[in-house]
């Protein structure tokens, strides 16, 4: 074994001893150690060896997508997702994560049966690699809990083989009381085993029963998924769920320590195999709580930015962006090889918990009763204290953005572009769910179909009748495609808005929402500016510091400024990029 070997062994070997300290009946750490380095083949040589600072640009536009979200039958519907980022998006977006695309029986893949199979409905590994080979692939690695229809639940309930000690149990007088969860069914569930009647710990729902990593064995076998996905393509590890892994009783069971030094013993062994692939974690909890799972610099490359959505959508209604900007002044910027992962929409509705602390009761609740006069379902949780508290918001970005609390306007189409105008210009890493990209409007019929809220939000266009849709120039749909593609291009270009490029937050009143980035090498700064209001406003240039020596223009509009002290009447949901190159 070499240097480099040895070095990764001894800090898998620290990983471990952190973990698993607590735990009665592990005691040979060196052991688990040595066998998680040989279920990793740790030993093989280290693909894609790169820099820290070269794991992304401004150039990197991540697209959310189910495998099945665009139909052609009976092509297999990987193949058609392929066809059509080839067709539409190819140059636009170099990042597809492609929601959990194995055999489930619930919550639309995240309720897996097998990690290691392709879901046939969807295709083959061959169809994974193929998308693959031209874009970065994200794939979910779905660690808290797994399917009661899995042969590891089966065997649990059998008694013996693969996985017959895999799931977390409990007693029903052990102190659960303060443990946090998104759901208000009950945590514990009873199921007749071999053995008895065992209660079996579900985070989520009754068919997802969580995943007992207190058992190495557990730890093993993802391993050994881990070292299976990227020898299949994935670069980008999504850690669903990630924040309730590890269970301690009288805890809330959220956060724990044993849960972060599982995440840096991932990121070890991931970057031991690949230097160039990322771990993004799925935290949605309250923002101080999510920004931890940066570690330093140790764990996640990349968090969700959970609070954007709920304070974006916020802005958005009221016209005002006191809170969003409070929230902007108080981020810090991500250090060199970690990143935000800026998003508005997702598979998901548009989660609420993250807003804790950044929105009181109030604006949640014009939140809540806003987003239902447009057509949205809310989700809720029980909180520790036995009461309903609203989750989620169910609804499609562009049904959520069709008015404002006075109700629906003219303004839909401007406010859908200006929302993304902002996340495409802030510190991070861009996602568009591809329904975003498509102005796909809430789906009632699929929701009635299901009976599951979120439906609202997943539609499945036919590859024909999108493509048709988006050749109309007419359509809604087309012009927003068209519009947010253009701008993609036009952001894609700019090294001010690499992901840690310098960001600063401007105070340009409540209904101009404003911040300055600037490129690592500080050669191009851009003022990214953008009216929330459907009023008019007017934008002093001698208000957000314009140095005199350079040129400056808007690269939105193509709009050249003759003086520093012009004054800018920016349209209702107008926004600007002011650029001096």
């Amino acid at each position: 074994m070499d240097n480099s070997n040895k070095d990764i062994a001894q800090r898998v070997l620290a990983h471990i001893e952190a973990i698993y300290k607590d735990v009665p009946g592990v005691n040979d750490y060196l052991d688990l150690a040595q066998q998680l380095v040989h279920a990793a083949r740790l030993t093989d040589p280290i693909r894609h060896k790169n820099a820290t600072n070269d794991l992304w640009s401004q150039q990197d536009i991540a697209l959310i997508t189910y495998g099945d979200t665009i139909l052609k039958e009976p092509q297999e519907p990987l193949i058609t997702l392929k066809e059509f980022l080839d067709d539409h998006l190819q140059g636009v977006i170099n990042n597809v994560h492609v929601l959990p695309f194995f055999p489930y029986s619930s919550d639309d893949g995240f309720a897996i049966k097998d990690y290691r199979r392709v879901n046939p409905v969807l295709g083959d590994w061959q169809h994974i690699n193929s998308l693959a080979d031209d874009y970065d692939l994200m794939a979910d690695l779905v660690v808290n809990h797994c399917s009661s229809e899995s042969q590891w639940f089966k065997n649990f309930v059998a008694g013996q083989g693969e996985g017959h000690d895999y799931f977390f149990t409990a007693y029903l007088d052990d102190d659960i009381a303060n443990v946090v969860r998104p759901r208000t069914s009950p945590l514990l569930n009873p199921v007749a085993t071999q053995q008895g009647i065992q209660h079996v710990w579900c985070t989520f729902s009754h068919d997802q029963v969580d995943l007992n990593f207190k058992n190495p064995s557990v730890l093993l076998e993802f391993v050994k998924i881990i070292r299976f996905y990227l020898d299949n393509g994935v670069k980008i590890f999504r850690l669903d769920a990630v924040a309730f892994l590890w269970k301690v009783e009288g805890t809330r069971c959220l956060n724990l320590d044993q849960t972060h030094h599982m995440v840096r013993l991932f990121r070890t062994i991931i970057e031991s195999i690949r230097s160039d692939a990322l771990i993004i974690t799925e935290t949605n909890i309250p923002n101080q709580e999510n920004l931890s799972y940066f570690g330093n610099a140790n764990e996640a490359h990349c968090v969700y930015n959970f609070s954007l959505p709920p304070l974006l959508l916020n802005t958005f209604l009221t016209g005002d962006c006191r809170y969003l900007k409070q929230w902007m002044m108080s981020m810090p910027p991500a250090q060199i090889g970690t990143a935000y992962f800026n998003f508005i929409a997702s598979h998901d509705g548009i989660g609420l918990r993250p807003a804790k602390g950044l929105l009181n009761k109030e604006e949640i609740k014009t939140i809540t009763d806003t987003m239902q006069r447009f057509g949205g379902e809310i989700s809720w949780r029980t909180g520790a204290d036995g009461t309903d508290r609203p989750y989620e918001v169910n609804i499609t970005l562009f049904s959520a953005l069709q008015g404002t609390v006075e109700g629906k306007d003219d303004y839909a189409e401007d406010r859908f572009i200006c929302v993304h105008v902002i996340m495409l210009a802030l510190e991070g890493i861009p996602a568009f769910y591809i329904h975003s990209l498509l102005a796909t409007s809430n789906d009632y019929e699929r929701y009635a179909r299901t009976g599951r809220k979120r439906s609202i939000n997943r539609r499945q266009w036919h590859r024909d009748e999108i493509k048709q849709i988006l050749a109309d120039s007419n359509s809604p749909n087309a012009r927003i495609h068209k519009r947010l593609i253009d701008i993609i291009k036009m952001r894609k270009q700019q090294p001010a808005f690499h992901p840690n490029a310098t960001q600063f937050t401007l105070h340009l009143g409540d209904q101009l929402f404003g911040f300055w980035r600037q490129s690592m090498d500080r050669s191009q700064s851009i003022f990214s500016v953008s009216n929330i209001s459907k009023q008019a406003q007017t934008l002093s240039l001698a208000d957000i510091n314009l140095i005199s020596t350079q040129g400056w223009h808007d690269l939105l509009s193509g709009q050249a400024f003759d003086t520093l002290d012009e004054k800018v009447v920016l349209a209702p949901y107008q926004s600007v990029w002011i650029s001096n190159k």
